[in-house]
């Protein structure tokens, strides 16, 4: 991701009031670090983000490593769920890529691919960055649906 594009998404998700999301900042005061995460990397912000109708929550981290910004979202428990840095710009529009990859050592991860496949799609996902303020709750929304979508698939057969 561009600092640009990482500096517009915190500051969008800092002065948003949605409709769909609580948005609790993060605290990046010790050394611009948040407290037991992605260790030796700058964090740029932080929010916890809950969904209203079923009170599920995860932490959006914004990261700065080297000449590389990026967004890790984590469960509530720290295992991060995805690292979205790759951008693609389709019809004029940049696009955070990410790819449904599970990498459990327990020989079902063709069996979890194909189970997100036939659930939920190709594993390919290209969610659009917003341009402004009002399309917020809409990137917020699909980043859930990839995350819920990616823990259903990784607990199969669990």
């Amino acid at each position: 991701m561009e600092k640009e594009q990482v500096v517009f998404l915190s500051n969008a998700l800092e002065q948003s009031n949605l409709t769909l999301f609580d948005i609790k900042k993060l605290d990046t005061t010790v050394k611009n670090f948040l407290p037991g995460f992605q260790k030796g990397k700058e964090a740029v912000s932080g929010f916890e983000i809950t969904k209203h109708d079923n009170n599920s929550s995860y932490l959006f981290t914004f990261i700065h490593s080297g000449d590389n910004y990026y967004l890790v979202i984590y469960s509530q428990n720290k295992k991060a769920m995805a690292e979205l840095k790759n951008i693609d710009m389709i019809d004029g529009n940049p696009h955070i890529v990410w790819k449904y990859s599970p990498a459990k050592r327990d020989g079902k991860n063709q069996d979890r691919k194909d189970y997100f496949t036939k659930n939920f799609g190709p594993p390919i996902r290209q969610i659009p960055i917003p341009q402004t303020s009002s399309e917020i709750e809409t990137f917020i929304g699909e980043l859930f649906a990839l995350c819920e979508n990616r823990l259903e698939a990784d607990n199969i057969g669990e």
